[in-house]
């Protein structure tokens, strides 16, 4: 993707509608462009003040529409006189609407669980939302920093690797590009280099070759980081030579 079709992705970006793929490149792109960073910022809090005045309260589940419907189904009068015997057209009539108030009790039931499950369902997918929205927001904070400073290093077979710290924000964003997929049961771990000292900084997702990863926790006096090859799930230390040693920027 070229330069010139990067900059026209500040509001597909800002209002997270990038596929995976633009969205890392764009986010490489953020680090070193500042027209494009200023626009993300303005366009993200246009978004956030639209969301809240379009905000609306949903209609009344299912499962109460449906219960206030049961209690609409008429039950048959019983038989005149103490000890007169049902017609056939009678009995018949009795089972049907019998059958009819079980089919509701059922509909509703069914009706429920699936309200209940769609509920669920739609909390679930707000919840991935609102945490890709706030990796992404956390992300840009770093990436349009004032302070953000800019380290690239090669990763070796074509793979490049750029780190972005911000001293204000106290974070810091790694950015990967073409990188081997580690081996079956490994995953590429992210650490930071305190005086020789290496403190977890979060796993990379092992099936993507380009990632944007907020690395975990606080920058505080880390000076540079490292990725290792761990076993999946991660190490409390490196336990493997370093694929990449990287200083920070400091000017």
């Amino acid at each position: 993707m070229s330069t010139a079709e990067l900059h026209t992705l500040t509001g597909a970006y800002a209002l997270h509608a990038l596929p995976e793929d633009e969205r890392v490149a764009f986010e490489r792109h953020l680090g070193a462009c500042e027209a494009c960073a200023q626009e993300v910022r303005e366009l993200s809090a246009t978004a956030a003040r639209l969301g809240l005045a379009v905000s609306a309260t949903p209609p009344p589940a299912l499962r109460e529409r449906v219960l206030r419907k049961i209690t609409t189904v008429r039950q048959e009068p019983p038989p005149h006189g103490r000890g007169a015997r049902p017609t056939s057209s009678a009995r018949r009539a009795g089972r049907w609407s019998t059958y009819a108030l079980a089919a509701c009790v059922a509909a509703a039931a069914a009706f429920g669980g699936v309200a209940v499950w769609q509920n669920q369902v739609a909390q679930d997918a707000r919840q991935e939302t609102d945490r890709a929205q706030r990796h992404n927001e956390q992300v840009a904070r770093v990436l349009t920093a004032p302070d953000a400073r800019t380290t690239a290093a090669d990763l070796g077979d074509g793979a490049r690797g750029t780190v972005v710290v911000s001293r204000s924000v106290n974070k810091a964003v790694f950015l990967a590009s073409d990188m081997a997929h580690p081996p079956d049961g490994k995953v590429y771990q992210l650490w930071f280099d305190e005086g020789g000292t290496m403190r977890s900084a979060g796993l990379m997702n092992p099936a993507a070759t380009d990632d944007a990863v907020l690395m975990d926790g606080p920058l505080d006096r880390a000076s540079g980081m490292g990725i290792t090859v761990e076993p999946a799930g991660g190490s409390d230390r490196p336990t493997s030579a370093p694929v990449a040693l990287m200083e920070f920027e400091t000017a």
